[in-house]
């Protein structure tokens, strides 16, 4: 397999992997598209986008936006086997899908591993001990409290500073966007960025529209 072909598999199976398609229906649809002009795989759609004597220009596009633009040789259309399922299990691939696997969202304490990002999760406030006050690495102070935060599977630390600690309550049941997952000293914790969110649910609402799902009512 000549360079030119081995470098267009491997970009085509980083985009099977990026946005979970089957290389081989990847690989099929990129040949439909070559023939008909569009084809779609899973949430991509494939469109030519125009030819030369030996090369057919795509445009890969996902809910409208733009996932890739390439010009793939004729010849690679045509061959045999699994062209992109064959370097699924390059070493770029493998480490995509770790990373990937990583900032997966989770929803239970139990799953948390430090290094995980976007992690979104319903929990029960515990405790909030009396905060402290730190000088930060930004030349001021601020006040940081770790609550404590449990659900069914299991208890973790949330850190929160400033005017996160008055937001919640000991007691509240608190929904979690966006967190990272993290070791201080040897323990866990969760971290609430920029792109964090922090708020309170109110379980009895969620109860009464249980309630009223199960009964087969409709919801006000």
């Amino acid at each position: 397999m000549r360079k030119r072909s081995s470098s267009t598999s491997e970009y085509l199976a980083f985009l099977s992997a990026k946005y979970e398609v089957d290389p081989d229906r990847l690989f099929y649809a990129l040949i439909l598209a070559a023939e008909s002009r569009k084809s779609v795989c899973g949430d991509l759609s494939i469109e030519w986008r125009g030819e030369t004597r030996d090369k057919v220009m795509f445009l890969i596009l996902t809910s409208s936006r733009v996932a890739a633009q390439l010009s793939i040789l004729k010849e690679f259309l045509l061959e045999k086997g699994h062209p992109i399922r064959d370097f699924m299990e390059t070493d770029k691939i493998r480490r995509f899908l770790a990373k990937k696997a990583n900032q997966s969202s989770v929803r239970a304490i139990r799953d948390l591993r430090s290094g995980m990002t976007q992690v979104c999760l319903k929990a029960k406030v515990l405790e909030i001990p009396k905060p402290n006050l730190v000088y930060t690495r930004y030349g001021n102070y601020a006040s940081v409290a770790n609550a404590l935060i449990a659900d069914d599977t299991g208890s973790i630390r949330l850190c929160l500073w400033n005017e996160q600690i008055a937001s919640i309550s000991a007691g509240d049941t608190i929904q979690i966007e966006n967190a990272r997952a993290s070791t201080f000293r040897g323990q866990r914790q969760l971290n609430i960025g920029k792109k964090s969110s922090l708020s309170s649910v109110d379980e009895s609402t969620c109860q009464a529209k249980a309630v009223i799902s199960s009964l087969g009512l409709p919801a006000k």
